[in-house]
C-alpha cells in the first residue's frame, strides 16, 4: 500500500490545501496553465493510500479523491454552467462560421468573377471538413485531453479565418475554407464530452449567423464577413483557453498517474487504464478510421438513422443556397432583407428546445419508474412527432413560394421544418448513443461523416435543381425524402429490440448493459444484505 497520509494532514482535504484559484497572486501564464492542468498538489496526491503495491504486476490504481479540485463532477455549479456555456457558445460560433458565409456569396461572386456554384463550394468544403476533423480529433483528445486539442484546433480555426478574410484568389479562399472546417470541427466534437464530463447530459444552439452575414455582407463586404467570423472565434479561443480547464477523467488521472510514478519511483497507473493495453496515436487512430466504416455499413440501425439524419442535415445547407434564389432572386430582397427568411428555422429550433425541456422531465419520470433502466426505444418519441412536421414544413414552403403569395407563408412553413429537425436529430442521436454504449463515439463520427457529405453535397446542386425543376418542384424533393423517411423512427420505437439483438455491435452492448444492470441491482441489495448480516450479528450477541 502507499504511505498513509501523517496524522496532522489526515483531516484536510485536498480542496482545502489546493486554493490556487481563489488565494495565489494573479499571474496570467501560470493562471492559463492551470486552466489545461487543473490545479495540482503533487504532495498531497502522493500521500493517499492507493489500492495496490506500487510494483510491475501490482500497480497503485489512481483515482480521484474526495472534493478532487481535478475531478470536473465536483466543480461548484456556476462553474460547470460557465464552461457549458463557453462550449455551447464556441460551437454556435463553428455554426456561425459556417453559414454566415452565405451572406457573402453575391460580393465574392462580383469579386472574383466566379459563378455561383464555384461561391457556394465555400459552404460546401467547410463542411466537408467537418467529416475529415471528427476522425482526428476524437482519438487524439482521448490521448492529449479535450483542452489541448481544442486550443490548437480553435486557434487554427481563427487563424484560416483571417486567411480567408485576406484571401486573394477564389482557390485560395477554398482551400482556407476547408481547413477551417476541419480544425472547427473539433468543439463540434468534443463540446459534447466536456459537458457529459461534468454532468450527465445536455446539448446545443441556434441559427442566426445567415441574418448577421446578410446585413454584414451587404454593408461592409464579404471580406468584413469572413473577418468578423475570425473576431467572433479568436474571442471565444481566448476565453475558453483561459477559463475552462481540463475535464477528461482518463486523460487527467493518466497524467497524474505519471506524474506520481516520476515523483516516487513507485509504478502507478490510472483506474481506468487497468485492465487494458498501452494507448498510442497509432492504435487510436486505426480505431477511429475504420470503426465507424465498419458500423456503417454492417449495422442496420446506423446505416438507416445515419441516412435519415442525412437528409435532413444536407435539407438544412440546401436552404442557405435556396433562400437567396427564392426571396433575393424570386423577390428581389437584398441580401440583408433575404438572411431574414432565416427567422422561421431559428423560432422553429427554440420552440424544439422548448419542447426538448418537457421530454427531458418525462424521460426523467420514466427513467426513475423503471429504476433508471430504460430501453433506447425510449428517446424516439420526439424522433416520432419530429418525422412529420418536416416533410410538412417543407411542402408547405415549397408550393408558398410564388411571388403572388404573401411572403410570411413560406417562412411559417420553415418554423416546422426547424421544429422537426431538431426534435428529429436530438431524439435519434440519443437512440444511437444508447443503443451502443461503449460504441458511441465510434456511431457518432460514422454519423458525422456521413451528414457532412451531404451537408457539402446539398448546396452545390441546388442551383441548378431550381433551375432545371422550377422552385416549387425542386424545393419538394427533400420533402419526398424526408416523407420516406416518416417510418423509420415509428419502425424502430416497435422493433428496435428485435433489430438491435440481430446486429453484432448492438447485441454486444446490450450484454454489456444487462451486466450494468445486474451491477446497479446488486449495489442497491448491498445496503439492505449488510443490514440483514448486523441485525443477525446483533440478535447472536444478545443471545
Amino acid at each position: 500500500m502507499a504511505p498513509p497520509p501523517s496524522p496532522s494532514s489526515s483531516s484536510t482535504t485536498i480542496a482545502d490545501v489546493i486554493e490556487i484559484e481563489e488565494t495565489t497572486t494573479f499571474r496570467p501564464f501560470q493562471w492559463a496553465k492551470a486552466r489545461v492542468r487543473g490545479p495540482i498538489d503533487e504532495e498531497k496526491f502522493s500521500e493517499h493510500n492507493y489500492v495496490g503495491e506500487g510494483t510491475e504486476s501490482n500497480p497503485f490504481l489512481v483515482k480521484f479523491l474526495p472534493n478532487d479540485p481535478q475531478d470536473a463532477m465536483t466543480f461548484a455549479p456556476w462553474r460547470k454552467w460557465m464552461i457549458t456555456i463557453l462550449q455551447a457558445i464556441a460551437t454556435l460560433a463553428v455554426t456561425f462560421v459556417s453559414s454566415a458565409y452565405t451572406g457573402g456569396i453575391r460580393e465574392i461572386i462580383r469579386a472574383f468573377d466566379v459563378s455561383q456554384v464555384v461561391a457556394t463550394l465555400g459552404v460546401s468544403l467547410f463542411v466537408l471538413g467537418f467529416a475529415v476533423g471528427p476522425l482526428l480529433w476524437a482519438p487524439l483528445s482521448e490521448l492529449y485531453g479535450r483542452q489541448k486539442v481544442f486550443i490548437v484546433t480553435y486557434f487554427a480555426l481563427t487563424a484560416f479565418n483571417i486567411g480567408a478574410a485576406c484571401a486573394p484568389t477564389m482557390p485560395a479562399l477554398l482551400v482556407l475554407r476547408f481547413f477551417a472546417g476541419a480544425f472547427g470541427s473539433s468543439p463540434l466534437t468534443n463540446a459534447g464530452g466536456v459537458i457529459a464530463d461534468m454532468f450527465n447530459h445536455t446539448e446545443r444552439g441556434l441559427a442566426s449567423s445567415p441574418i448577421v452575414g446578410g446585413f454584414l455582407g451587404e454593408t461592409e463586404g464579404w471580406r468584413w464577413l469572413l473577418g468578423l467570423m475570425a473576431i467572433f472565434t479568436g474571442v471565444f479561443w481566448i476565453l475558453i483557453t483561459l477559463l475552462v480547464p481540463e475535464t477528461y477523467a482518463p486523460y487527467l488521472l493518466r497524467q497524474r498517474a505519471q506524474m506520481l510514478s516520476e515523483r516516487t519511483g513507485r509504478v502507478y497507473i490510472s483506474l481506468l487504464d487497468a485492465g487494458q493495453p498501452p494507448k498510442s496515436i497509432s492504435s487510436q487512430l486505426k480505431v477511429a478510421l475504420t470503426r465507424p466504416w465498419i458500423l456503417l455499413f454492417k449495422e442496420p440501425i446506423v446505416l438507416l438513422l445515419s441516412i435519415y439524419i442525412s437528409i435532413i442535415y444536407g435539407t438544412l445547407y440546401m436552404c442557405f443556397a435556396a433562400f437567396p434564389i427564392v426571396f433575393q432572386v424570386g423577390r428581389g430582397w437584398s441580401p440583408g432583407i433575404g438572411g431574414l427568411a432565416f427567422i422561421g428555422t431559428a423560432l422553429g429550433v427554440s420552440l424544439a428546445t422548448l419542447t426538448g425541456i418537457f421530454e427531458n422531465r418525462r424521460y426523467t419520470r420514466l427513467s426513475a419508474a423503471k429504476g433508471g433502466m430504460l430501453d433506447p426505444e425510449a428517446r424516439l418519441p420526439l424522433a416520432m412527432v419530429g418525422s412529420i412536421f418536416i416533410p410538412i414544413g417543407l411542402f408547405w414552403f415549397a408550393w408558398t413560394t410564388y411571388p403572388s403569395i404573401h411572403w410570411a407563408v413560406p417562412i411559417v412553413g420553415t418554423v416546422f421544418f426547424g421544429l422537426g429537425l431538431v426534435l428529429v436529430f436530438l431524439s435519434l442521436l440519443n437512440y444511437l448513443i444508447d443503443s451502443y454504449v461503449v460504441f458511441a463515439a465510434s456511431v457518432l463520427a460514422a454519423n458525422s461523416v456521413l451528414r457532412s457529405l451531404f451537408g457539402a453535397a446539398f448546396p452545390l446542386f441546388t442551383p441548378h435543381m431550381y433551375e432545371n425543376l422550377g422552385v416549387q418542384w425542386a424545393a419538394s424533393v427533400p420533402a419526398f425524402l424526408a416523407l420516406a423517411c416518416v417510418p423509420f423512427p415509428f419502425l424502430f420505437y416497435k422493433y428496435g429490440h428485435r433489430i438491435r439483438l440481430k446486429c453484432e455491435y448492438a447485441s454486444e452492448a446490450v450484454q454489456i448493459l444487462d451486466k450494468i444492470r445486474a451491477q446497479h441491482a446488486a449495489a442497491m441489495q448491498e445496503p439492505s444484505v449488510l443490514q440483514d448480516e448486523e441485525t443477525g450479528r446483533t440478535r447472536s450477541n444478545s443471545n
